[in-house]
């Protein structure tokens, strides 16, 4: 059975799951035992599964997350305050069902954004879209946007992210024009979507590091209220990764 003609016609359909299934089909010599019914049901699921998995690719790709980070590859083993227990509630995504947010805090090294990613790395592949940013190049892209016409666009934008990780939260403290964007930024959100931010200080001092008291209680009321807290801490794991990597054989 001359079987390129169809394989052509599924790539036409943009099926190459189909195509590529029905190629290897054909190479097993024990195909025909089974039934028309139970080979087409192998090639729809491999089509399925292609199209999952280039779907979550693109989501991960416009994600652009900081790194590759992966809920199961989460170091316990770090004296950092971690809860197990409340990671693996967490990995379930059912904070970004209900529209609730993370707020990561502690020293530097500790792997705040690591763990962000992480958890936006798990909303991607559970079917959810992700953006990283760092806030203060967020603020320098706002600017830029008003500058050019692209703000309402890149408003809407964050908007519909369904997870929008606010990494380096209060470096320094805001303007009074950074102070209307992100009051925006988030009431778009509250309620709506699942925001999650990292900041060096602690959530008691994030009031102090907004500047402006009325606008801080608008902002905070939307973010950190009906959020989830993992306050880290401890040294850096990039200064113990450093002792591993510099150690002789005769140290360790």
């Amino acid at each position: 059975m001359l079987i390129h003609p169809t394989l052509d016609k599924l790539h036409t359909l943009k099926c190459p799951g189909m195509a590529a299934a029905l190629t290897e089909q054909m190479t097993l010599p024990d195909i025909d035992a089974l039934s028309f019914e139970e080979r087409l049901g192998l090639l729809v699921d491999r089509e399925l599964t292609e199209r999952d998995n280039r779907r979550t690719a693109n989501r991960l790709r416009r994600a652009r997350l900081k790194h590759q980070a992966a809920i199961e590859n989460i170091d316990y083993h770090h004296p950092r305050g971690l809860d197990k227990s409340l990671m693996q509630s967490l990995a379930t995504c059912q904070w970004v069902r209900e529209h609730l947010n993370i707020l990561i805090t502690g020293p530097t090294g500790v792997g705040k954004t690591w763990l962000a990613c992480a958890l936006a790395h798990r909303a991607c592949r559970a079917g959810y879209t992700a953006l990283y940013l760092r806030l203060p190049k967020l603020f320098q892209d706002l600017t830029i946007a008003k500058g050019d016409g692209r703000y309402p666009k890149l408003l809407t934008t964050l908007a519909k992210t369904q997870v929008l990780i606010l990494d380096d939260w209060g470096l320094v403290k805001l303007n009074a024009e950074q102070r209307r964007d992100l009051l925006e930024i988030l009431e778009d959100r509250h309620g709506a979507r699942a925001t999650l931010a990292t900041s060096q200080l602690p959530t008691e001092k994030w009031h102090n590091s907004i500047g402006d008291p009325t606008l801080a209680d608008a902002i905070l009321d939307r973010l950190v209220h009906n959020a989830y807290k993992i306050n880290l801490k401890g040294e850096s794991m990039r200064k113990q990764k450093k002792i591993l990597t510099t150690m002789t054989p005769t140290e360790s």
